[in-house]
């Protein structure tokens, strides 16, 4: 009996000190990137239609001829969210203001900063009128840049650094706005 027990010790320390080995697949993990660009084309599409009021465009973007049927599919049924009424309510009083903003942006008072938002430059010419204009615009730009993040399931920050490249690019030249200098790392001013 002895002997039985012994015999069966040394089978279980044998079996129990069996090595496991774990290797991971040779094949690279693929991850599945199409479901954010969808978002950033969703975003993008109501930024062009939020400045598109605001610059009071009214071209509408033709399809291309080599738009395939999936997506024309899927641009049709995206077109038919509108905007929300606040939204365009916001973008209309951007544009009522728009030629003002110009004016202080060329005189170089205000600047666009790197969060989409109007802030001042040149303080000493900086008055009430130029103060109340700026929190008029950053206000509009916050309710837009809010329901675009909740109309589009993403980040309100997100929504800002997409439309702070809109709104660079639609800033007249002169305009001081702030980027990031790739050598330092650090946002700086520049003029436009």
């Amino acid at each position: 009996m002895k002997n039985f027990f012994l015999a069966l010790t040394a089978l279980i320390f044998i079996f129990g000190c069996a090595r496991v080995s774990v290797q991971g697949s040779k094949e690279p993990i693929k991850v599945d990137i199409s479901m954010r660009l969808d978002i950033y084309q969703h975003v993008e599409k109501d930024i062009d239609a939020i400045e598109s009021i605001v610059s009071g465009s009214r071209d509408k973007n033709k399809p291309d001829d080599k738009q395939g049927f999936l997506e024309f599919l899927v641009s049709s049924a995206y077109a038919q969210e509108a905007l929300s009424p606040e939204v365009e309510q916001a973008a209309l009083r951007r544009k009522d203001r728009i030629d003002e903003l110009y004016a202080q942006e060329a005189k170089g008072v205000i600047g666009e900063n790197k969060m989409g938002l109007v802030e001042v430059r040149d303080s000493s010419q900086a008055d009430s009128s130029v103060n109340q204009l700026i929190e008029a615009e950053n206000n509009d730009r916050m309710i837009i840049y809010k329901s675009v993040a909740a109309k589009n399931n993403t980040s309100v920050k997100e929504v800002q650094e997409l439309y702070v490249k809109k709104l660079r690019d639609n800033a007249p030249s002169g305009t001081p706005v702030e980027v990031l200098n790739e050598s330092t790392g650090a946002y700086e001013w520049k003029t436009k």
